[in-house]
């Protein structure tokens, strides 16, 4: 972990951290939050898979608003029903949790969302739940206020939240772009032009035999700050 930190940040470890060559795992995984976008929007990005093979894991320090909704909005080609079914099916997953029993029993620690889509139709499913742990009897929490030690919360629902406003954002500005090109699509055809209507919003959408994925991570921190 020490040298997994000196890599991204050689200032980061402090003197007695770099004598001994090693950071504590609580330490590593406090900061691996801190610069990244769990810290300011309660998710970051683990990794994307392309259809064309292409992998990038190259996320750890991606932490401003504007870096993930480009990298995200990317993923998603852009796509306006693309971005429609993740965003409908983010809100669906929100409804379910809010009244889910085990959801009010359980910390869900560095559980993730798995974005797949194959430029006609996207899905987005729960997973990872190996640091999922069950609270005592008589104790519930509504993921949706930050941590604080002893409290058992982990934000899951502000982090879901973000990651709703953000798409909610993304389609927008799909949509924009959407009419702007009818609107100059229109432009054209009352001067003769001959473009295609289609080939000016396909915007380069996968094929239906191709698939991109895109994995989400929530915190994960919490376990260790609270001594599960």
């Amino acid at each position: 972990m020490y040298e997994k930190m000196v890599k991204i940040d050689p200032s980061e470890p402090t003197e007695e951290e770099h004598k001994m060559g090693a950071v504590s795992k609580p330490r590593y995984m406090q900061w691996r939050e801190d610069i990244s976008s769990t810290s300011t929007m309660g998710f970051r990005i683990e990794g994307i898979k392309c259809s064309d093979g292409k992998s990038c894991i190259n996320f750890k320090t991606s932490k401003d608003k504007l870096t993930i909704k480009t990298i995200i909005s990317g993923f998603l080609s852009n796509n306006v029903h693309i971005v429609k079914q993740c965003l409908h099916r983010l809100r669906q997953l929100r409804t379910t949790l809010e009244v889910s029993p085990f959801f009010a029993s359980h910390e869900i620690i560095g559980s993730s969302l798995l974005f797949i889509h194959d430029g006609v139709k996207a899905g987005v499913w729960m997973i990872d739940f190996g640091k999922t742990t069950p609270l005592k009897e008589g104790i519930s929490i509504t993921h949706n206020i930050p941590w604080q030690r002893g409290n058992h919360e982990d934000g899951y629902l502000i982090g879901l939240e973000n990651l709703i406003t953000l798409l909610q954002t993304i389609l927008e500005e799909c949509i924009e772009r959407c009419d702007s090109a009818i609107q100059q699509q229109a432009t054209r055809k009352s001067t003769n032009s001959n473009l295609s209507l289609s080939s000016t919003l396909s915007n380069g959408n996968l094929s239906t035999d191709q698939q991109s994925l895109v994995t989400i991570k929530s915190n994960e921190s919490n376990p260790l700050s609270t001594g599960h």
